[in-house]
């Protein structure tokens, strides 16, 4: 989704629908790694059904990583992806479905967004490459040392685009991995795996999304399945929601901004290619070696809880006294709609909406306003009441006046913060830090510091470089030509030590009067007083809005639909717009893989194209040659960085493109012709799948006819199977893809083609909570409505599903042992070598000795392992023993169990040691999520600690 803030601002907002993963890691014996039994219990504390994974999400961090090594080449990074799919494997642990998407060919309206992505990366890539070695040599004309430059192909990204070589390799590398781990993984055993490669039309979360409509229409369909979607675009939550299903979860890597990055050409850290000078590095220690090497940290999981979401939004959106019956879902939906209007994948965000600045808590304010005025909801099941809308619209035009002055005084305020702050920091900073001796040491440091030879030459250096900035920073200094102090004239100041950074000109002035004339007139080229063409851009916008709120809600309404202008109207302009159709012409067909190809790629990336279709982008002879620009202007449109900016690039002419391809299409060979195109998703299952012995006997009977899916044999799922060309077929081998890995000769599992269940083009898919749906229990107490917890602490995300969770944690004596056992070498005390545990001195708990007992106590007798959280009596607590030799109680070892009145377990309630009651209701199905019977696993034991939320 197009709003890069929307995830940050939705977590800070709604706290508690953040939950740590976690995630057991695989044993490693003798050098040898065991991988995890995902057929045990989720450690989780949940139990998922179906997992599905957006796959463009795994390729890209895979294929070129930012926080670590880029693997060397196709075979690593198709490695990479094996095993980056088994972690989240590991993490979430389906029991019914796996549903691998990748992208294909996407709609239009999306079409404009991936082509200025690729060519916007395509021109900074050539300017950094540019850069780079322009300041290479001018590093290396001072004498400057650089490490030799490697001379490596770099790895074009764009290739991840339906229709390329690599997507086509990448669809065989799955076909292979989902093989081999139906042959060889017990967690794998009973799953059904559908894999949608490039070559099925549409984007993945919304193949993904259209699966689960169709099976939601089905007699069949479970309504309490538990569905978890891998994806880390923010419109995966817009997309839940919209399925109204009631246990929906996002799982998504935890986002670390800032992380450090060597420089490209000396591969030291804290500086970037603009600041390198070409410094050798400096000796950091005994391993020098591991200096400016990236930490080797893994990347964290975090789960995204739908169902949690739904609690916050039905207590924000609840009205009273509504003129008509107050719906919940309902009310999602228009939530959903009008987080579309800060920004996604296929409009630009109205000017007056920013997300950093509230702007959804402003909609829904003005939206809890009006709705008593609108008689109903913005929207049902996808389509839009534009006229519900428009008030809505031109509620948010009256304050947009306010709303880009504010914004302006915020602007400000802020760069005066930031002047002064810098002031404060310039003057506060020591002028000189003594080192060796005199260096400052923290405190509680027991190492030695590092001893000077000459004390005396230490102590006139520090006078000597005291006295030189003394003199240089005197307002009357100035230096002579040799570099001496000179009196006479203070020092000019350079324009790069200013503390005002140079900002982008802004012709628009949205903050003083005649804001609209000028934004017109500088973005469109046209006069605020033209109404004929400033409704146009309205009627564009407006439909833009009905496109995709059907495209979440029912499928793609037209292929062909795309919003034709760079920039948005303003919410003021939204009069009348309740008489303007919304209605998409029907029969509409995607494009073809390489004519994507063609519509998004630029010049630059023309080696993935066959060659004649390639001279098309650079011949100067070409008749669509105006589409591939070797440079375009990026607007700025008031931000700070380009990446913000909007490329004015020109749009594709469908029917242009079209007439030039057609010269070119008779020189595709057979290969090429077959990723050109359209295919669809393939279905795999193992030899103890119910369904496997149903696919072998198609195979057996070669009935090319499609035949009805068995639903009671495959968890409720319905739709068409029809036999596959390039089948894996038991007992026959699987050869792998990779050189790197080994052949399936002992191949069990099966694919075959399928397909979802069809329905008319004018069915609309009802948008509502399926009946014999069972809500989640409620998670949310009274303290979790608030943004801060803890005492106003900043709130940290749970561990796992249940947040009755005890961690493992040390008693008294472990801290203890911890002080005594830690090294110290090298000057680097154990962090609990100083700290002193709680109680160990002058505490009441304090006792000494008894004879025959150790001095130190074993340190894993002490750990209070996660399944008895309680752990061992303390010594204080039991009762006393008489035996022979043992020292007379103490007074104070007498007084403590008399003082104890309460026993340990007097405050376990039903529900655990926190006291949360369980639901009756809950404690009988705590682990009931299968399709019928019950599930294949064991579950985990029946504590009153667990919380199956």
């Amino acid at each position: 989704m197009g709003v890069p803030a929307f995830f940050r601002w939705l977590s800070r907002k709604y706290p508690s629908i953040i939950v740590n993963c976690v995630e057991e890691k695989a044993k490693e014996c003798n050098g040898v790694k065991a991988s995890v039994d995902t057929s045990k219990p989720n450690p989780n504390e949940v139990e998922f059904d179906n997992l599905y994974l957006d796959m463009n999400g795994i390729i890209h961090p895979c294929t070129h990583p930012e926080d670590k090594p880029a693997p060397k080449n196709e075979d690593e990074m198709m490695v990479a992806i094996f095993e980056y799919i088994d972690r989240i494997f590991n993490i979430v642990r389906p029991r019914r479905l796996l549903y691998m998407a990748i992208d294909g060919v996407a709609p239009r309206a999306k079409m404009n967004q991936q082509r200025s992505r690729r060519f916007r990366a395509s021109k900074e890539g050539m300017e950094a490459a540019e850069e780079k070695q322009k300041i290479r040599q001018e590093i290396l004309a001072k004498g400057g040392i650089l490490p030799p430059e490697e001379v490596k192909e770099r790895f074009d990204s764009n290739c991840i685009t339906p229709g390329t070589e690599f997507m086509d390799n990448l669809a065989k590398c799955l076909r292979y991995y989902i093989a081999d781990r139906l042959n060889s993984d017990p967690g794998w055993k009973n799953l059904t795996i559908i894999l949608s490669d490039a070559s099925a039309p549409g984007e993945g979360e919304h193949k993904i999304m259209d699966y689960i409509r169709r099976q939601r229409a089905q007699p069949n369909h479970d309504p309490n399945t538990h569905h978890c979607l891998c994806g880390a675009d923010a419109d995966l939550i817009m997309l839940g929601l919209a399925t109204h299903e009631p246990n929906f979860t996002i799982i998504r890597e935890e986002f670390k901004p800032n992380k450090p990055k060597p420089c490209a050409l000396c591969n030291q850290m804290g500086h970037e290619v603009k600041d390198c000078q070409g410094l050798p590095r400096e000796k950091q220690g005994k391993h020098d070696q591991f200096a400016d090497s990236l930490p080797a940290s893994e990347q964290e999981f975090i789960f995204i809880r739908l169902c949690v979401l739904r609690e916050y939004l039905e207590r924000e959106l609840t009205m009273a006294s509504l003129p008509f019956t107050f719906d919940f879902e309902r009310s999602v939906d228009d939530w959903v709609f009008m987080c579309f209007f800060v920004g996604n994948d296929f409009l630009p965000h109205l000017p007056s909406l920013e997300i950093r600045e509230g702007a959804i808590d402003r909609l829904v304010n003005i939206y809890k306003n009006v709705v008593h005025k609108t008689g109903g909801y913005l929207t049902e099941s996808g389509f839009v009441n534009l006229q519900r809308v428009q008030m809505i619209m031109l509620a948010v035009g009256e304050v947009e006046d306010s709303i880009f002055k504010k914004r302006k005084d915020d602007d400000d305020n802020f760069k005066r913060r930031q002047k002064e702050k810098k002031k404060r920091m310039k003057r506060d900073h020591p002028s000189f830090i003594p080192g060796g001796q005199f260096s400052p040491q923290a405190l509680g440091n027991r190492s030695s510091p590092q001893a000077i030879s000459n004390p005396r030459q230490a102590a006139y250096e520090m006078r000597m470089h005291d006295r030189q900035n003394s003199t240089m920073s005197s307002p009357n200094t100035s230096l002579n030509s040799d570099g001496s102090p000179s009196p006479a004239r203070g020092i000019k100041r350079k324009s790069e030590d200013s503390d005002s950074e140079p900002e982008p000109e802004d012709n628009i002035r949205l903050w003083e009067s005649g804001w609209k004339q000028r934004y017109y007139k500088n973005k469109f080229d046209v006069d605020a007083s033209d109404e004929k063409f400033r409704r146009k851009v309205v009627q564009s916008y407006v439909e833009g809005l009905c496109w995709v709120l059907r495209y979440y809600y029912q499928g793609c309404a037209s292929w062909n639909w795309y919003y034709p202008f760079h920039y948005a109207p303003f919410a003021s302009d939204f009069e009348g717009i309740a008489d303007m159709p919304s209605d998409f012409e029907k029969g509409s067909k995607p494009f073809k893989p390489l004519e994507q190809l063609m519509g998004v790629f630029p010049a630059a990336s023309g080696n993935f194209l066959p060659p004649t279709w390639r001279k098309l982008m650079t011949d100067p002879e070409s008749s669509i040659i105006d589409f591939y620009p070797e440079d375009f202007a990026i607007d700025l449109n008031g931000k700070k960085y380009a990446w913000q900016g909007v490329a004015l690039l020109p749009f594709v002419d469908e029917r242009r493109l079209r007439a030039a391809l057609e010269e070119v299409y008779p020189d595709l060979t057979p290969e090429e012709n077959r990723r050109n195109s359209l295919g669809g998703d393939v279905l795999f299952v193992g030899k103890h799948h119910p369904l496997c012995d149903f696919i072998v006997e198609q195979y057996k009977s070669k009935n090319t006819e499609p035949v009805d899916m068995p639903p009671e044999l495959c968890y409720g799922i319905q739709g068409k199977l029809t036999l596959n060309e390039n089948a894996v077929l038991p007992d026959k081998t699987v050869e792998s893809p990779v050189p790197m890995l080994r052949d399936l000769t002992q191949n069990s599992a099966v694919s075959i083609s399928f397909k979802d269940p069809q329905f008319d083009e004018d069915f609309i898919f009802k948008a509502i909570v399926l009946p014999g749906a069972k809500k989640p229990p409620p998670v949310l107490k009274p303290g979790d409505w608030e943004k801060t917890n803890n005492d106003g602490r900043p709130w940290r995300p749970q561990l796992g599903f249940n947040r009755d969770r005890k961690p493992v944690h040390l008693d008294q004596s472990a801290f203890r042992t911890l002080g005594h056992a830690m090294p110290r070498e090298r000057g680097m005390p154990g962090m609990y070598a100083n700290a002193v545990p709680l109680g160990a001195y002058g505490s009441p708990y304090t006792r000494p000795l008894m004879s025959g007992q150790q001095q130190i106590p074993k340190l894993l007798s002490n750990l209070r392992p996660q399944e008895s959280w309680r752990g061992p009596t303390p010594l204080f607590q039991q009762a006393p023993q008489r035996t022979a030799g043992a020292a007379p109680l103490l007074a104070w070892n007498r007084m403590l169990p008399a003082q104890s009145q309460y026993p340990p377990g007097q405050y376990q309630g039903l529900g655990g040691p926190m006291n949360y009651p369980q639901r009756p209701e809950d404690r009988m199905d705590r682990g009931r999520q299968a399709y019928g019977p019950g599930r294949p696993y064991l579950l985990p034991p029946p504590s009153g600690r667990y919380s199956w939320n």
